[in-house]
């Protein structure tokens, strides 16, 4: 089982974003198999793991964060952290005003932001998360002056990028379910164990047919569409541990490379070289 850190050393509070500092950062440093515990906060927050591959879970879906992915986690929504890889995570906590949902983005796109989403980082978000103070506010120097108008201007960036940046079809819904919810758990733990949804329903004392009918019900799509969701994720993990291709075929379970290519297109409409980049 995973170790669990409790909630209290994470004190959120101690990095409150506000008007005056609109983007507060804080860094994590992880092990492989620790897991913060659900909670949430008062505000959004945006999830970077600057080394590492970490796995955030909500209540009705999962989502892989490697360096090249960030999480958009609105605010008051409840999540928990798991450690796919040591990491250096990185977190994002956002000032909004109030009846705001995104990064000060247009009331048109409001909507796109009041769901969990995976976004691309660029080469100047990653470069600015970097570089944002991450002293609490009980701190021996908290920010002030010169370095107050500094951070100002990078979180300014920060939002530009933010508003900017393409979101990723990578995210995996988790069912209400409990009998499907415990199903798609084993999954997500260990995908390759069966490559079937009769020897997943055998392994979960359910029929085929009852299994298949709740994934229609709960989530709107079948059992392999949804594992083939399951699958992008972890192979998203292993390339950011610069695996080669045919080393994460071969993992996840495709007899060749072309077979996980072909899966990859169907899925995201890009090449793994593409989608991986």
């Amino acid at each position: 089982m995973p170790a669990t850190i409790p909630l209290g050393p994470l004190t959120p509070h101690l990095y409150a974003p506000s008007k005056e500092r609109p983007v507060r950062a804080k860094v994590h440093r992880l092990r492989t198999d620790q897991r913060v515990v659900p909670h949430d906060h008062p505000w959004a927050q945006v999830a970077v793991s600057a080394t590492g591959v970490v796995r955030l879970t909500v209540q009705h879906g999962t989502y892989i964060a490697p360096p090249s992915r960030a999480v958009w986690i609105p605010a008051g929504v409840q999540h928990a952290v798991s450690v796919v890889e040591d990491a250096d995570l990185r977190t994002l906590y956002l000032y909004q005003p109030a009846g705001r949902c995104g990064p000060d983005v247009a009331r048109s796109d409001e909507n796109a932001w009041r769901q969990c989403r995976v976004l691309e980082v660029s080469d100047l978000l990653r470069a600015l998360v970097l570089e944002m103070d991450t002293t609490p506010d009980d701190g021996p120097q908290p920010a002030q002056g010169i370095d107050l108008v500094r951070e100002r201007h990078l979180s300014a960036l920060v939002l530009d990028e933010l508003r900017r940046a393409k979101p990723v079809r990578l995210g995996v819904a988790l069912p209400a379910d409990k009998r499907l919810r415990t199903l798609c758990e084993a999954v997500l733990d260990d995908p390759v164990r069966h490559a079937t949804l009769d020897d997943w329903a055998r392994n979960a004392g359910a029929s085929p047919r009852t299994v298949a009918r709740l994934f229609r019900q709960e989530l709107g799509t079948t059992f392999v569409q949804w594992r083939h969701q399951v699958l992008l994720a972890k192979a998203l993990a292993m390339a950011a541990r610069k695996l080669p291709m045919g080393t994460i075929a071969a993992e996840l379970g495709y007899a060749s490379p072309s077979a996980f290519t072909a899966m990859v297109r169907r899925s995201v409409g890009a090449p793994p070289s593409e989608f991986f980049q």
